[in-house]
């Protein structure tokens, strides 16, 4: 995708966000939460305690830190955890705030622990020790920092430290979205790029968007190209099956990636179990890139599970690639699980 094309797709990407915590569709518990918080804080006229929200990717969790600073009428400062390397970075961030403003981390598990020590006075005290000098003559100069709230949004809470988790006054986590609720999802979005969305053609895509909408999202502008250009512009039942298609995403939501992945292990393993390395190497990409992209959903969809000798194909995996699973092998078990008496496989983790 050429450079221009990416930043058009933020652009639309960031239009179709909703503004208000009432146009925020999905999250019920989250949301009926943070809608006391912040009820709560304009009648004190205090800013709210600091936020984490914590989720996979695509929830929704910048959509309500935007939120959060539009509902208090507050300025919005955006960082994330990478981009804070040294605890100087998250002094001129915080020294430089107005009373009442919302800083937003992105991936705050990411930040530099330096930096995250700093955050630790600055989100109870609404003070940062800045450090002069070095060896016996270094000073701690202690500045104020005015009245803000931190909003901290994590795609890996478990790697968040104890002291960061437990500063957070309230801490929310993102669940993924029922089929109606993205059906929702994409109603709204096709209202706002003026798509003629049938609702069987809502149906069909929100039922491949793995829960997720912002990938809900993705594939109803490239079913919207679909249809523009080889129908007539309306997105229905037999549009979105033929553009979906096209774009290789299957019937539960698979991209091009997953699948190989999973015809990998079904054809060229039997089933497996077999090590995420070898598994990464049978498909051409990185083990990374196939244990944090494509195994969670495969996983998550009953396709695929981990165990102590290496991943395994279930037998829904065998039935989905429409392969009858062989008699004796760990897939056919139903299971995923290699009988007791199996010899060690070749393909061990």
């Amino acid at each position: 995708m050429s450079p221009y094309a990416a930043a058009e797709d933020r652009d639309i990407e960031t239009s179709l966000r909703p503004r208000r915590l009432e146009e925020f569709i999905g999250q019920p518990k989250v949301r009926g939460q943070l809608d006391l918080l912040l009820e709560s804080a304009r009648r004190r006229s205090r800013p709210p305690d600091h936020v984490l929200l914590s989720g996979p990717p695509g929830l929704g969790k910048t959509s309500l830190a935007m939120i959060i600073a539009a509902e208090l009428g507050a300025v919005l400062r955006v960082t994330s955890g990478p981009a804070i390397e040294r605890a100087g970075d998250l002094a001129a961030l915080l020294t430089n705030l107005g009373p009442g403003d919302i800083v937003f981390i992105d991936e705050i598990h990411r930040i530099a622990r330096p930096a995250e020590e700093l955050l630790y006075v600055a989100m109870e005290d609404f003070r940062v020790d800045v450090v002069v000098g070095k060896g016996p003559g270094a000073t701690a100069i202690p500045l104020e920092v005015a009245p803000f709230t931190l909003v901290g949004a994590t795609t890996r809470a478990g790697l968040l430290t104890g002291p960061l988790r437990d500063r957070f006054g309230f801490v929310g986590h993102m669940e993924f979205y029922d089929p109606p609720e993205l059906v929702a999802v994409l109603q709204r979005s096709a209202r706002l790029l003026g798509v003629d969305l049938r609702p069987d053609g809502a149906v069909e895509i929100a039922g491949r968007s793995r829960g997720t909408p912002r990938i809900a999202n993705r594939l109803l502008r490239r079913v919207r190209d679909f249809a523009e250009v080889r129908a007539d512009g309306i997105v229905d039942l037999a549009i979105a099956q033929d553009g979906l298609a096209l774009f290789d995403v299957d019937g539960l939501g698979l991209d091009r990636l997953d699948q190989a992945v999973l015809r990998a292990l079904v054809q060229r393993f039997d089933g497996g179990p077999v090590g995420i390395a070898t598994l990464a190497v049978a498909v051409g990409e990185e083990a990374q890139t196939v244990e944090e992209v494509c195994e969670p959903f495969l996983v998550r969809a009953g396709l695929l599970i981990r165990t102590p000798r290496g991943r395994v194909a279930t037998r829904t995996a065998w039935e989905h690639l429409g392969i009858t699973p062989p008699r004796g092998t760990a897939g056919a078990t139903g299971t995923g699980l290699a009988p007791p008496s199996a010899a060690p496989s070749l393909f061990d983790a």
